[in-house]
């Protein structure tokens, strides 16, 4: 058990004209009502209230006229005339709130003093606990999408969040991008980034991709690195970024905090959280082609990117309607898969242990590498990744994915890779082979159920550090990006001609799911580096089975 933290301030103060003893030390604010019979009562429900310091989001001298007002959350707050009292006798905490489904909000608490002076000392004390914590971001650079998912995200930022950063003391500067890959490009030449703490995105998957594409390039270049080499290893970002959800698909918001809440993503990001996260790289014949953090996904997830792009104007249900598609198109392909085999870790693809808040897979394979990279730090890449660990698997498939996190999303609580893990420094390579369309359904429908997907004959896992693919018929550049042009008309016959390839109907080539985008290139060569960025996140927090008996109130 710890000890408890040294105790700051302590004093009886009145919450609605109730008495409470309210106490505060370096990591907690306490208040508890004083009970007037000494009378043990176990069922009576509970008078003592705590909340972290960490966790305070702000404190206010309450200034209103004596009578009742409005509150911001539409409540109403009594204040009794029979007293006349000095208006700046009152306080406000500020604070987050936990509720069902990982969702927080923004709960305030008012205290009422004896006197003035006593009401100024409980104000700064509280705010120089507040100053003491320097992970809190007060400059964030805002990057908003207003055409993603709803179109909502300006609404969004300006009615939940903008709010809740001026309570909190944040200082923004806010841009609203107006083309594609605009935050991308301001980030990589114009952002002046030692001016910031973070950089925040309001949108998308989409557009939290152009947040990192930007912020990582231009991170390598002030260091130096060459993005274009495979083998180099990358600079990690000292920006955190934060994510407010506002588009068609949040998976990344979902995997790193549970939910697709706006308001307790902003909470998140004022309170300072950071959780740290793997990057893909790739690449192409050393040519850089796109850095992922969720899904590469080729075949069946690359088809239905492919054929969804042409049905935008349905919005989000073209992925339904692209999805039965190809099911029923059923493409398989043919290529080689080169695998490098993560040693030395712990955690595997099939755990029933998932990654959560404090990780300790995460922890301890995160320090493991940092510990390999300083030991190959003077040697060269390629000794260090040599042949004889690399594994090769040729077949044909109809899925080729690497998921460096869950993926789950509503649709899907548990993901792709379940056991998959946020900074862990793998990729979770999953192969499904060629089969029957029924057999194909099972796997997919895994996805939704609490079965093992991975539990059949036809699909494979492996936690990898790097990987190759490499399609059976190698073809120049110009040629494959006609084909995978081309492909989309043939495939209206593609299946009646399956066994009978010589007509040239069916496709020998797919095309990559990168994070949403299609990569041209389906030869790539893939590598996970640990830890590359941080969100202002903490990852997805357990609910306690049994109440925190360390906490004072709990007793």
């Amino acid at each position: 058990m710890e000890r408890p933290s040294r105790l700051v301030l302590l004093s009886e103060l009145r919450v609605r004209n109730t008495t409470y003893d309210v106490s505060l030390s370096r990591s907690q604010l306490t208040w508890k009502r004083r009970v007037s019979s000494p009378v043990y009562h176990p069922f009576r429900p509970s008078v003592c209230h705590s909340v972290s310091v960490s966790e305070i989001i702000s404190v206010r001298e309450e200034e209103e006229e004596n009578g009742s007002r409005r509150r911001e959350d539409g409540s109403w707050k009594k204040i009794k005339e029979r007293e006349e009292k000095d208006c700046r006798q009152a306080f406000t905490v500020l604070y987050v709130e936990r509720c069902r489904q990982h969702r927080w909000r923004c709960a305030e608490v008012t205290f009422t003093c004896s006197d003035g002076p006593l009401c100024q000392h409980w104000i700064s004390s509280i705010r120089e606990q507040l100053a003491t914590i320097t992970s809190r971001p007060k400059h964030l650079l805002v990057y908003i999408n207003p055409y993603g998912g709803k179109r909502q995200g300006k609404r969004i930022y300006e009615q939940k969040v903008a709010p809740l950063f001026a309570q909190a003391g944040v200082s923004t500067h806010v841009i609203v991008t107006e083309y594609a890959n605009h935050a991308r490009d301001h980030l990589k030449t114009e952002a002046e980034l030692e001016k910031f703490d973070g950089v925040v995105c309001v949108g998308g998957d989409g557009m939290f991709s152009e947040i990192i594409h930007g912020l990582i390039w231009r991170t390598q270049i002030d260091n130096g690195v060459d993005p274009n080499c495979p083998d180099e290893t990358l600079s990690g970002c000292s920006l955190r970024i934060g994510i407010i959800p506002a588009g068609s698909t949040d998976c990344i918001c979902f995997a790193t905090v549970g939910t697709n809440d706006p308001v307790t993503s902003a909470l998140h990001i004022i309170v300072g959280d950071s959780q740290p996260m793997d990057v893909c790289s790739v690449h192409h014949n050393n040519t850089f082609l796109r850095y992922s953090v969720s899904l590469l996904g080729y075949g069946f997830y690359g088809d239905v990117l492919t054929d969804s792009e042409r049905k935008r104007w349905m919005g989000p249900a073209r992925y339904d309607l692209s999805g039965l598609k190809m099911f029923l198109t059923h493409h398989y392909y043919e290529g080689t898969v080169s695998y490098l085999p993560a040693r030395g870790i712990i955690g595997t693809p099939r755990d029933a242990a998932r990654c959560r808040s404090g990780c300790v897979v995460c922890q301890h394979n995160g320090q493991l590498h940092s510990e390999r990279a300083e030991s190959y730090e003077m040697d060269d890449m390629s000794n260090c990744e040599s042949d004889g660990e690399w594994r090769t698997i040729r077949g044909k498939f109809l899925a080729i994915n690497a998921a460096s996190m869950s993926c789950a999303c509503p649709r899907s609580p548990k993901g792709l890779s379940p056991a998959a893990h946020l900074a862990d420094g793998t990729t979770d390579l999953i192969l499904v082979r060629k089969c029957s369309r029924f057999d194909f359904l099972r796997h997919l429908l895994r996805h939704t159920s609490k079965d093992d997907q991975f539990d059949l004959t036809f699909v494979e896992v492996h936690r990898v550090r790097r990987f190759r693919f490499m399609p059976r018929h190698c073809q120049s550049d110009s040629e494959l990006e006609l084909d995978l042009q081309e492909n989309s008309k043939h495939q209206i016959f593609s299946q009646i001609c399956r066994d009978h390839p010589a007509c040239g109907c069916a496709p020998a080539y797919s095309s990559w799911n990168c994070d949403g985008e299609i990569l041209t290139h389906t030869a790539i060569d893939v590598r996970v580096h640990c830890q590359l960025i941080n969100l202002f996140a903490r990852g997805i927090e357990e609910p306690p089975v049994f109440e925190d008996l360390t906490n004072p109130c709990a007793i």
